[in-house]
């Protein structure tokens, strides 16, 4: 597509998701890139930029690059990173993305953010709608920051009213090459579980992520919108399905004991992750698929499946999913 094409803008392009991004717009929309990683392999009609999001050089592509649309997932998400640098990547790198859309007319924003941001807690309610708070921070402070980049965007929806903003709250995305906290998990073959609890839990497959990103990007929509994929399901049978054998932990010992492992880098689950095997954080989607006519297109059993490199599984347990209805 010719270089005088107003074009699309994808922050954190070089990641899984951002590559699957890419390749679903790729050929409909004028792709310019902008990662601090490379990307190896990419076509050569992708024009993508090895560049910090906070730097000079990324405010001249929009300066210089015609950018209509902004796609905003340049999030990092890596438990041994510390909390100042997150600050400055995620927090500091979205106000910038945020302060270049107002400032060089970019028409369409998108901002990737996480249903993450509810928290999961004790005295939440069956299926969480978007006016719900964002507790997320208040039991697993390394969430803090993925809490600011969702109230930076509000905040832009509301200044400025010319840029047609959208914000996606996602379930846990998984997928080939995801390294998020639930796809790490999920990946583990003797998984902890806590004793006396079985939350239900919600996933999205990452292709059905970015196909979601694409109708936002598409519609005349504004707001924020939970996204969520195929059902949900208790943990347990998340577990079955994928053959683990979890070892239940009682509660009471458990986080201090992964607190410990996770200082001595023997685990990379700081101890806050344990709230989500424990709580429920389920998210209500009908505003996103009512208003923009959303359904996943990856079922249940294959979204769970996901989570192992080509969907290839380890001997499964007797019990499963069973005929769950939502599995398509």
């Amino acid at each position: 597509m010719s270089s005088s094409h107003p074009a699309v803008a994808i922050t954190g392009i070089s990641g899984p998701l951002g590559r699957s991004l890419a390749k679903l717009l790729h050929g409909r929309e004028r792709i310019v890139g902008i990662d601090r990683r490379p990307f190896p392999g990419r076509p050569k009609d992708l024009d993508v930029h090895q560049v910090d999001i906070r730097k000079r050089k990324a405010e001249d592509l929009f300066r210089k690059g015609k950018i209509k649309a902004l796609i905003h997932l340049g999030i990092v998400h890596d438990p041994r990173m510390s909390a100042e640098e997150h600050h400055q990547f995620n927090v500091i790198g979205t106000a910038k993305a945020l302060e270049y859309c107002a400032r060089h007319g970019v028409k369409k924003l998108v901002v990737l953010s996480s249903a993450n941001v509810y928290g999961p807690h004790p005295n939440n309610t069956n299926f969480l709608t978007e006016d719900a708070p964002l507790m997320g921070a208040a039991r697993f402070g390394e969430i803090r920051d993925l809490v600011e980049v969702d109230i930076l965007a509000q905040s832009f929806i509301w200044k400025h009213p010319e840029v047609e903003t959208v914000i996606l709250r996602p379930v846990h995305v998984v997928g080939p090459g995801i390294s998020n906290a639930a796809s790490r998990y999920l990946r583990l073959r003797r998984p902890w579980v806590l004793m006396g609890f079985d939350p239900m839990i919600q996933l999205i497959h990452m292709e059905d992520t970015c196909k979601a990103v694409a109708l936002a990007l598409g519609s005349r929509a504004r707001g924020v919108y939970n996204v969520v994929g195929a059902g949900q399901v208790p943990l347990s049978a998340a577990l079955k399905e994928l053959g683990r054998r979890p070892i239940g932990v009682p509660h009471f010992a458990a986080r201090g004991l992964l607190d410990r492992l996770f200082k001595l880098r023997l685990s990379d689950f700081p101890p806050g992750e344990l709230d989500f095997i424990q709580f429920l954080c389920t998210i209500d989607g009908r505003r996103f698929e009512e208003e923009l006519g959303w359904k996943p297109s990856v079922g249940l059993r294959q979204t769970i499946r996901a989570v192992e490199p080509d969907g290839v599984l380890m001997p499964r347990t007797r019990g499963g999913l069973g005929r769950i209805r939502s599995d398509r």
